[in-house]
């Protein structure tokens, strides 16, 4: 038995293998371009190795794709063959459990399996990031800084300490605390400097609190730790676009969107969240984004039916609405209407708070904005669930305000507004300030 460089037993028996699992575990934990390569470096040169096969399978669960699905299956079961084979170390057993449980509609479950290994490798840094990422997914912003606090001890000194300090950033941004979720990436960053998650974080900061300079002089100043990415430096371009939003400056959003955020123009659910949501907000401040929908809505006209993730499925709605696929957007509905009605963990968020914000959506694209209000209000408080962060699911709070200004609901409006800026510890970014201006002019108004 081996260790990995998370201090950790691995059935491998090569020390050239182990190089390449090692440096998976780095590309992973740094979003690098290279973590597949390395798996399947790892998976040809140790074909009976069970935690690679379930490490293949939960990374295609992550990706959010109907078509995954099989891949992900196929993966699981080469890691129970090889499992019987050969046997395995018991955090190697709890990883391919890990994946089994989500392949049964049970993402928890493969969140307990990984906290399971925690208990006896709490150095694992590899198994405390796939539990944060899942737990991302599932929106359990609270469990995902349980978690990481729980492994922060054994971390000190550990060659992966700085993404660790990342991923608490995140979980500190995530629940309130800014200060501190501050200075905890920028001291990841110092400890990992390709450490993009904790650089994001960061940036999550300095958007709920109103602080775009900020914001922008860190992605500007740290390309190190995100230029080496996979797609999540669009996410990272994402970011700045919005810093550059809370200054005004839509014509440099337009840029980024067109330069950086789509320069790929894929389907992946997360790119599409980037691309949809931030058009969305270029929409609400009234600029005109021209045809960039229709390239969205063709690639999300063909996801109707994927029903991994009710996030994905939202920002597919998002195109869908604003170019005008009637049919797609009703073959959404009707998929969320049988979703809803069977039993498990993700469709109950299909469920709710799915169909609902789904409806307002819909009525949004109509122009039917006193029931899209209605419908993103009843839809508001499950809506953590859907999994992303504060900043991805602010796309729907602007448009549940728009909407309610746009019905005249001047006072339930202002109270969602309210409750936006004390979640944000009081910020007031340009969106906050804006539309609570257009209340006070409604005010004056005489009705008439």
């Amino acid at each position: 038995m081996m260790y990995d460089i998370c201090q950790s037993p691995v059935s491998l028996d090569e020390p050239a293998i182990l190089a390449e699992w090692n440096a998976m575990i780095r590309a992973f934990m740094a979003h690098g371009t290279a973590t597949p390569t390395h798996l399947g470096a790892v998976l040809n040169g140790a074909p009976d190795f069970a935690m690679g096969f379930a490490a293949k399978g939960l990374f295609s669960l992550m990706m959010g794709r109907r078509e995954l699905n099989a891949v992900a299956r196929e993966a699981g079961q080469a890691a129970v063959a090889a499992l019987a084979a050969s046997g395995g170390s018991t955090r190697e057993r709890l990883w391919v459990r890990a994946l089994g449980e989500w392949l049964d509609g049970r993402p928890s479950g493969a969140i307990a399996a990984m906290e399971r290994v925690l208990v006896d490798h709490p150095t694992d840094t590899l198994s405390a990031k796939v539990s944060h990422a899942i737990r991302f997914i599932l929106g359990d912003g609270v469990g995902m800084r349980s978690s990481i606090e729980n492994v922060m001890d054994a971390h000190i000194g550990h060659e992966l300490e700085g993404y660790v300090h990342g991923c608490h950033a995140f979980t500190l941004e995530e629940t309130g605390e800014y200060d501190a979720a501050e200075a905890a990436g920028l001291k990841g960053l110092t400890l990992a400097s390709d450490d993009a998650w904790g650089l994001h974080a960061v940036a999550h900061v300095y958007d709920m609190t109103a602080r775009p300079d900020h914001g922008i002089a860190l992605i500007e100043n740290n390309c190190s730790a995100w230029d080496h990415c996979n797609n999540f430096r669009y996410h990272v371009w994402w970011h700045k676009a919005l810093l550059h939003l809370d200054r005004g400056e839509t014509d440099i959003v337009l840029a980024i969107y067109d330069g950086q955020v789509r320069s790929d123009k894929t389907d992946d659910y997360r790119d599409m969240a980037n691309a949809t949501s931030l058009l969305m907000r270029l929409e609400l401040e009234g600029v005109k984004v021209g045809a960039r929908w229709d390239e969205l809505a063709d690639l999300a006209q063909n996801r109707t039916d994927d029903g991994c993730l009710v996030f994905a499925d939202l920002h597919y709605m998002l195109a869908l609405g604003a170019a005008g696929r009637s049919t797609a957007r009703t073959e959404m509905t009707n998929r969320f209407a049988r979703d809803a009605a069977r039993s498990g963990e993700m469709p109950a968020r299909v469920a709710n708070p799915g169909q609902a914000a789904l409806a307002g959506l819909n009525a949004f694209s109509e122009g039917r904005y006193e029931q899209a209000f209605q419908n993103l209000a009843a839809a508001r408080p499950g809506m953590q669930t859907i999994g992303g962060s504060h900043a991805q699911r602010d796309v729907f709070e602007r448009m549940t305000i728009d909407a309610g200004l746009r019905a005249g609901l001047v006072d339930a409006t202002e109270t969602l507004i309210e409750d936006r800026i004390a979640r944000r510890a009081g910020a007031m970014d340009r969106f906050s300030t804006t539309r609570l201006a257009s209340i006070s002019e409604a005010r004056r108004i005489p009705a008439q």
